[in-house]
């Protein structure tokens, strides 16, 4: 039982901080553009420097 009050405040502990780093990066603007990222690995880019 004594386990119980040291594991569900830390679990708690640990969800709030991953809801915090998700509203963060959502500030931060780190899901503005999910198409662009996919589509620019398909971008045949040559190299212009030889």
């Amino acid at each position: 039982m004594t386990n119980l009050a040291f594991l569900i405040p830390i679990a708690l502990l640990m969800g709030a901080a991953g809801l915090a780093a998700f509203f963060w990066a959502m500030r931060s603007g780190q899901y503005e553009d999910m198409d662009g990222a996919a589509a620019r690995i398909l971008i045949d880019e040559e190299d212009t420097e030889q």
